[in-house]
């Protein structure tokens, strides 16, 4: 290991050891060694320090034991006469610092100065702080499935806000969770993005955890918290909860702007954990492999790059299928809500006729990803903005598809609208809304690109079941209402289909395990009148996923 990585690792260790030093003995004195404490909404104590050494910190007096354990990872900063591989000692610095931070955090809390509060550019601000575990468990589909491939730590402040503004878009396409943490000379890239008018916050995946590298100890316990409530790793398997970590939770450190002795060595307690960094300044790399998958420390200087860079490094698979539109897409814009002030354009939401309804047809009734938009000078109508009615039909066709997953489909609309930056989706059937902000339409965002993306995207997520997708949009109102009647009988028809479904009415059942990347010893068994224990899926989304991969 790099001696100047070593040395600031170590050097930053004892720094924050003995912050946490002297505000735990101020702590003591003020509230006395029997003070309890438990950060928000968690069953795990201090994580870090209970997973790692199976210890559970409850009061100030167990703080004070945990830093007595901590005191016996620091070491001596190397003089510079002596050369020699410092790997050991440099994540034995890091640990330490990942047990400092914990119980500084803590600490924080105690005096209520957690989670930060400031004004940034003449408005209050508050970052989220610890994560609870109610979020962890809140989004444990989403890690389970894949949707969330991984997590993206942002420690700095990028060279502008634009650039702060790239980057970040680019995790979320990529559907990359974004923690944001520490500084540079005051600046951030939570300041960069909320100047920008980015919205942050866990339903865009961009999650402001505090102004201070420190601040980062969040997004690793979050992560430790993965191997206890998913991986079944016992409190104090140190080597299985790192192992876990680094086999299963793919996460990394993206550091912009100069680094100092604190951002090392919370860098060095990440790199444990198999998380590697990844800086846009002339650093030092670390490129033999073991405790990371592959490069623990890298540098890439074009920042167009440097997202890439790290999902390689970190060894991250990342397959987004995207439809050809102007504007950015992915799961991450699920979140994002159009407000009235920011509309162009909206459909339905009883304010005018709309419905959505996805058809089987035959193979040579349609033709593939061919969009077909019906209605009078529409294209005016759209230019002008304001409101419209809207009929989505989606006519589908396969050698395995089934009138049966029909409703599987439609029900995806919601999922593909909405992941597009600037489109706003709600409800289903007749009772949908459709939004198009100001910007999008700027951007190029057309009508005919709901016909691409749901085309796009039926094929991407249905690949084995769906050889050809037309999709046709009724624009004028007679031809809403006439159709919707249609749509209506097809829904009435499939309620009683699937509501008149018993166990003993099906002979196949189906085994469910998606959640065995983070639940390795679990399975569901799915039935129609049984749903998986997430609760996220149903026989038929079970008789689909069959259809569309039986392994």
């Amino acid at each position: 290991m790099s001696k100047l990585i070593a040395t600031a690792a170590i050097r930053g260790s004892n720094k924050l050891f003995k912050q946490a030093e002297e505000m735990l003995t101020k702590a003591i004195g003020q509230h006395s060694e029997s003070f309890a404490f438990e950060f928000p909404d968690t069953a795990f104590y201090l994580p870090m320090i209970y997973a790692m050494t199976g210890f559970p910190v409850k009061t100030l007096g167990d703080m004070k034991i945990a830093l007595e354990r901590t005191r016996e990872l620091l070491h001596v900063e190397p003089e510079d006469i002596n050369w020699k591989p410092y790997l050991g000692e440099a994540l034995d610095s890091g640990m330490a610092t990942l047990f400092s931070e914990e119980i500084i955090m803590a600490l924080r809390y105690i005096e209520g100065l957690e989670p930060v509060k400031e004004t940034i550019d003449g408005k209050e601000f508050t970052y989220n702080g610890f994560i609870t575990d109610t979020i962890q468990r809140n989004l444990g589909i989403q890690l389970v499935d894949g949707t969330m491939p991984g997590f993206a730590a942002i420690i700095g402040a990028a060279p502008d806000d634009e650039t702060a503004v790239k980057i970040v878009r680019e995790l979320q396409e990529k559907n990359i969770l974004t923690f944001l943490s520490g500084n540079v000379n005051g600046n951030s890239v939570t300041k960069q993005l909320l100047r920008k008018g980015v919205d942050l916050g866990w339903e865009t995946r961009i999650v402001p955890l505090g102004p201070d590298t420190e601040h980062t100890l969040y997004a690793l316990d979050w992560a430790i918290r993965a191997s206890l409530i998913f991986g079944n790793k016992k409190p104090g398997d140190y080597k299985g909860h790192l192992k876990y970590q680094k086999d299963r939770v793919f996460a990394f450190a993206m550091v912009l702007g100069e680094l100092n002795d604190i951002i090392w060595t919370t860098g060095a307690g990440a790199i444990n954990m198999g998380f590697p960094a990844i800086a846009d300044t002339d650093i030092s790399v670390i490129h033999p492999t073991g405790v990371c998958i592959y490069e623990e420390v890298d540098k890439e200087f074009d920042h167009s790059k440097i997202v890439q860079k790290s999902i390689e490094v970190r060894g991250l698979k990342i397959v987004v299928e995207r439809p050809p539109i102007p504007v950015a897409y992915g799961p991450a814009f699920e979140g994002e809500r159009i407000r009235k002030e920011d509309m162009f354009i909206e459909f339905g939401g009883q304010r005018t006729p709309a419905f959505e309804w996805v058809r089987t047809k035959e193979l040579e009734e349609i033709e593939d990803n061919k969009v077909i938009i019906v209605g009078e000078n529409w294209q005016e109508r759209f230019e002008k903005g304001g409101m419209m009615p809207l009929g989505i039909v989606i006519d589908v066709a396969g050698r395995k598809m089934q009138k049966d997953f029909e409703s599987i489909i439609e029900r995806k609309i919601h999922h593909n609208l909405n992941e597009a930056q600037g489109l706003w989706h709600m409800g289903q059937r007749d009772i949908n809304w459709v939004r198009i902000s100001t910007q999008a339409k700027k951007d190029g965002l057309t009508l005919e690109h709901i016909g691409v993306i749901q085309a796009t995207m039926s094929h991407s997520r249905f690949k084995s079941i769906v050889d050809k997708v037309q999709v046709t949009l009724y624009l004028d109102e007679k031809d809403v209402l006439a159709i919707q009647e249609e749509a209506r009988k097809a829904y009435k028809e499939r309620d009683q289909r699937i509501g008149s479904m018993t166990d003993e009415s099906v002979d196949t059942f189906y085994s469910c395990l998606l959640c065995q990347s983070f639940a390795p010893s679990h399975t569901c068994v799915i039935t129609p009148e049984r749903l998986g224990l997430c609760g996220a899926y149903n026989w038929l989304d079970g008789k689909a996923a069959y259809e569309i991969d039986p392994t």
